[in-house]
C-alpha cells in the first residue's frame, strides 16, 4: 500500500464521525426528493447514489444558469428607460 493511500484512509477514518449506511441512504432520499425531476418518480424507484449526485449537480448548474440569465435581464431592465430612477432604487433596495 502506498503512503498516499494510507494517508487518505487515515484522514477518512480519523477525526470526523462516521456516517452509517442508513444515514447515507436517508440523506440521499432527502436530496432526491428535493430535485424537481425526481418528484414525479419519487415513489417509483430510488436511483443509485451516483445518479442522485449527478442529478443534483445538473440541477445546481441549471440554477446557476438561470440566476445568470435573470441577472442579465434585470441589469438590462434597470439600464433601460422602462424603469424610472425611483423604481430602480426600490428594486436595488430589495436585492440588497
Amino acid at each position: 500500500m502506498s503512503s498516499s493511500s494510507r494517508r487518505s484512509r487515515t484522514r477518512r477514518s480519523g477525526s470526523s464521525p462516521s456516517i452509517s449506511e442508513e444515514q447515507i441512504s436517508e440523506l440521499l432520499s432527502k436530496l432526491q426528493a428535493a430535485l424537481p425531476e425526481s418528484q414525479a418518480r419519487n415513489g417509483a424507484h430510488r436511483g443509485s447514489a451516483a445518479r442522485v449526485l449527478q442529478e443534483t449537480c445538473s440541477y445546481i448548474r441549471s440554477l446557476h444558469r438561470e440566476v445568470d440569465e435573470l441577472s442579465e435581464t434585470l441589469a438590462a431592465l434597470l439600464a433601460s428607460d422602462a424603469v424610472t430612477a425611483e423604481q430602480a432604487a426600490v428594486i436595488r433596495s430589495l436585492l440588497m
